[in-house]
């Protein structure tokens, strides 16, 4: 049976295996992109209300960021308590001290990835009204090259890093989009 397989697909042109491939290795590919943008290092930041998340392995139940922590006017918090009142340009570096990176704030409401699918959060980036005006090559080089971004794979003591690094998810992004960004359907994740 395995020789009546084998003999089938070399019959077929390259082009229409290459063609089946793609979407199947691009899928793959978005995959990895997935387990990093909805880890809780990223996630809980990019959230649909205005308050950030406390979740990970080491907070127990996901909870609301205490202290009324809340988007504000331009995600950098309320006027009296802004982000930058607790979190700093660096990390503690104490167990689970405050965390720290340069421009710390919420994600743009638009960009919501907290308790979102892998469909919903794949349809999303690639829409440029919900990235900020940003394309799949900006969306890639964001992810390598902001500060902020990159806390997440540094998150400071006693936190889970995101998987991976920046540069393996900017060059698993480069790869999704040359494979034709495809998106998983919604409940195939």
């Amino acid at each position: 049976m395995r020789f009546v397989v084998a003999l089938a697909l070399l019959a077929l042109p390259a082009p229409v295996l290459a063609q089946e491939a793609a979407p199947a290795q691009g899928l793959a590919e978005w995959q990895k992109i997935y387990e990093v943008f909805s880890h809780p290092r990223c996630a809980n930041c990019h959230t649909e209300d205005d308050h950030p998340r406390w979740s990970g392995v080491h907070y127990g139940p996901t909870r609301i960021h205490p202290f009324n922590v809340r988007r504000g006017p331009d995600g950098f918090g309320n006027t009296g308590l802004t982000c930058q009142t607790c979190h700093q340009e660096t990390n503690a570096q104490i167990l689970h001290g405050p965390p720290g990176a340069p421009n710390w704030h919420l994600a743009p409401a638009e960009m919501v990835w907290f308790e979102k699918s892998s469909a919903e959060i794949c349809a999303q980036i690639k829409d440029p009204a919900r990235t900020g005006g940003m394309d799949l090559e900006e969306v890639a080089i964001h992810v390598r090259d902001d500060a902020l971004v990159a806390w997440g794979w540094d998150p400071g003591p006693g936190r889970e890093p995101a998987p991976g690094s920046a540069e393996e998810t900017f060059a698993a992004l480069e790869r999704w989009t040359a494979l034709g960004a495809p998106c998983p359907a919604e409940g195939d994740e």
